[in-house]
């Protein structure tokens, strides 16, 4: 049987395209929905704007990363691959994409590709990033999202 190495979760928030993207894009708010728990903090500053830029988080086991962004389209699209701070990425792909149904929600897809990971000692690391791991964070991204809206609304 050939290894899933693509998976992905997906729901509709009742959040605007443009409330979730800017929870996504901005690194400083993803320790605030993050559903693995890995995510410590990150820099303020540090808005996605476009391809080839990076940003930095710091982990939970304390740790860093640096993200490349190798995928970006505004309000729709993002994506990037992760490596330790001062190191070439390992290959695999943390990918967010957005559509909208209509103004006020918004279908959700959350996508961890490891299919170019050639690192094996993040193997077994990538394969804890199943469905489940994954709609975690697309959940607590939908509470955040829709209760700012109703707070900002």
């Amino acid at each position: 049987m050939t290894e899933q190495r693509i998976v992905k979760a997906t729901r509709t928030i009742n959040a605007p395209a443009a409330t979730i993207f800017e929870l996504i894009a901005d690194p400083a708010r993803q320790p605030e929905w993050d559903g693995n728990d890995n995510l410590a903090q990150a820099p303020a500053g540090q808005r996605i704007t476009a391809v080839d830029q990076q940003f930095t988080m710091a982990l939970t086991n304390g740790e860093s990363r640096t993200n490349h962004v190798i995928e970006f389209d505004e309000g729709r699209r993002i994506a990037w691959k992760p490596a330790p701070t001062g190191q070439e990425p390992r290959g695999h792909i943390f990918r967010w994409e957005l559509r909208p149904i209509d103004d006020n929600s918004t279908e959700v897809t959350h996508t961890y590709d490891w299919t170019q990971l050639t690192d094996e000692t993040r193997f077994a690391r990538a394969r804890s990033y199943t469905e489940d791991a994954l709609m975690n964070s697309v959940n607590r991204l939908s509470l955040k999202a829709e209760n700012q809206r109703y707070t900002t609304d």
